[in-house]
């Protein structure tokens, strides 16, 4: 086993002892020589770590301690060396920002799919009502140039802030399939999904855990390419292994 773990979590629960928990996290993550990002808000929490196995499950476990995090769950990868430089924690406004503050996933979340019953759904090219399945990808042009799912749409957004205004523009071209979100690890989705629903789209779906746990569970199975992550790996195939960069893998569907 390589001998480096990485983490990726996030959780949308409220905040608001922003600098107490940042400075109390940053020593422990230092005493533990972990390194990577963590960003607080008031609307909760997103992290990107790597350190030795031990480590960082023992900051996990002192993180949970707190009742506002005991939920937090975090998909993992290897990698044989440290891919982040430093230790990070920053205070945002927003866990990913859209500008729209109504959308609240602590309060409640969109539909989701699991990656096994989206393969199932993705094998079949309907969901289980006979509606035929649209994969929308969420995350910035620069990322889907790595890799999507296999005829997904994107609408060549260079921020999260323009999808909203991008999906609207597009609703009734798909009104009738049946539309499931996805992301590198769901947290985008989390107020996409809410979005489309809030806009009168039904039959909209995200993926629970985004491209990361649908490699974990799922691999490869309707996927081109890579996942784009935000280290020094660059980016994961399939099997969660960094990979360089191939401009070959760039089968999608823009919406223009």
């Amino acid at each position: 086993m390589k001998p480096i773990l990485n983490i990726a979590a996030y959780l949308f629960v409220s905040l608001d002892d922003l600098s107490a928990l940042r400075s109390k996290m940053l020593d422990e993550c230092n005493a533990r020589e972990l390194k990577g990002t963590i960003l607080l808000t008031g609307e909760g929490i997103n992290l990107f770590l790597a350190g030795k196995e031990d480590a960082l499950r023992g900051f996990l476990e002192w993180l949970r301690t707190d009742s506002r995090f005991a939920p937090l769950e975090a998909k993992e990868s290897w990698s044989e060396q440290q891919p982040f430089k430093k230790m990070l924690i920053k205070i945002k406004a927003e866990i990913i920002r859209m500008n729209h503050p109504a959308i609240r996933p602590e309060e409640g979340r969109a539909n989701f799919i699991t990656p096994k019953k989206l393969q199932e759904w993705l094998d079949r090219g309907t969901d289980d009502l006979g509606r035929p399945v649209v994969m929308l990808d969420t995350r910035n042009a620069f990322e889907v140039d790595y890799g999507t799912f296999e005829n997904a749409l994107h609408f060549n957004i260079q921020k999260f802030t323009e999808f909203p205004k991008a999906i609207a523009a597009h609703k009734e071209q798909l009104a009738d399939k049946t539309v499931v979100s996805f992301c590198t690890g769901g947290i985008r989705c989390e107020k996409s999904g809410l979005y489309m629903r809030e806009i009168g789209m039904e039959h909209s779906y995200q993926l629970e855990g985004g491209i990361l746990k649908y490699f974990e569970e799922v691999g490869s199975a309707h996927y081109q390419g890579s996942c784009f992550v935000f280290d020094q790996r660059e980016a994961l195939e399939p099997t969660l292994d960094s990979i360089p960069f191939e401009a070959s893998n760039r089968k999608n569907l823009k919406v223009s």
